[in-house]
């Protein structure tokens, strides 16, 4: 099943730009607060009117700006799981799961009896939202989407109205759930965890425009945009200059990197990925900096040691280290850190 969608809508101050296609795989929207990733949703699910362009799924047009084609929203069979869930406060759930819910009263309840066994909530049949937990407010709100069978799934940031502690378990629990969905889930999100471990594929949004479309490890390795390896979290990137095919300076860090990989002169930046370092103590090898360290940031199994070129202290470094290799060395107020040739890549 194939969802088409190249559409435009103009705001004050602000004009969405989308184009992608997804056939079947899990896809998700990843971009800042306000870059038009919801916006995108609620145009594929009829909720808002492009003011051009074309969304198609297989054969079917949901709308079409040139033959004035605009499917209502109960027209396109496509279930839509919004931030807030949207549960109506005054149904249990049961009430809830089934509401508008076609077929006899027999076969709505069986259908409802079917999503409280898979989604876990035997004994909530008869609760209100107010009376659930975060987590089970969303299994209900993603058992009334799924009971409609629609053709499509959207999650718009489904993770977000959650404490923290609680999205671990629940990513791995809705990822478990959505194997009883046979349709394409379209995700929002503006977290990189939540998109790599959850997409296979990934449309990048900056600004109101899908910039970056592909397969989403390779896009996380190889993000091409500054814009993406931005949102990527990349940290460290410099402007860059093609002293050769294969020499590369950059700019910020007062290194010049010699690769064995011709690198394209249109490119005006370089990243490096956070480990994308080696601890050296030789200093003569290629592709080497001599840094001071300036803080080290502990996490739970690694640092995080932000360092600065002695010679050009232009800009920081920031790389990842395991504990117990960085615990283990006699001198880590001054180190060699040699640039990993596949942890560079080049952006535009």
């Amino acid at each position: 099943m194939i969802l088409s969608v190249d559409i435009k809508k103009r705001y004050k101050g602000f004009s969405l730009d989308v184009k992608f296609t997804t056939n079947g795989e899990y896809l998700g929207l990843l971009g800042a607060s306000g870059s038009g990733k919801s916006m995108t949703l609620k145009c594929i699910a009829g909720i808002e009117t492009p003011d051009e362009g074309k969304i198609m799924l297989n054969d079917k047009v949901l709308f079409d700006s040139d033959k004035k084609i605009n499917l209502k929203p109960q027209e396109r069979n496509i279930g839509y799981m919004f931030q807030s869930y949207a549960l109506f406060p005054n149904m249990t759930v049961e009430e809830n799961i089934g509401a508008g819910l076609k077929g006899t009263k027999m076969e709505r309840q069986q259908k409802i009896n079917e999503m409280l066994k898979i989604f876990h909530m035997d004994g909530l049949e008869k609760k209100y939202p107010g009376q659930l937990s975060g987590g089970q407010q969303q299994r209900t709100a993603l058992a009334r989407c799924i009971a409609y069978e629609p053709d499509v799934l959207l999650l718009d940031e489904p993770f977000s109205a959650l404490d923290s502690h609680l999205k671990e378990q629940l990513l791995t629990d809705v990822l478990e759930l959505l194997k009883f969905y046979k349709g394409k889930v379209i995700m929002v999100t503006h977290s990189r965890d939540e998109a790599y471990r959850f997409c296979e594929n990934l449309v990048i949004i900056d600004k109101g425009m899908s910039v970056l479309w592909g397969d989403t490890k390779d896009i996380f390795k190889h993000p091409r945009l500054l814009s993406a390896a931005r949102l990527m979290g990349c940290k460290n990137i410099s402007k860059c200059e093609m002293l050769s095919p294969t020499s590369i300076s950059l700019l910020d860090f007062g290194i010049t990197i010699e690769t064995e990989n011709e690198a394209a002169k249109k490119y005006g930046y370089a990243g490096i990925s956070s480990n994308g370092f080696q601890i050296t103590d030789n200093k003569a090898e290629k592709n080497t900096i001599e840094c001071k360290v300036i803080e080290i940031i502990e996490e739970e199994f690694d640092y995080t040691i932000i360092a600065e070129n002695k010679v050009c202290s232009n800009s920081k470094l920031y790389f990842k280290v395991i504990k117990e290799k960085w615990d283990n060395r006699e001198e880590n107020n001054n180190l060699y850190l040699k640039v990993k040739e596949d942890c560079l890549f080049m952006l535009e």
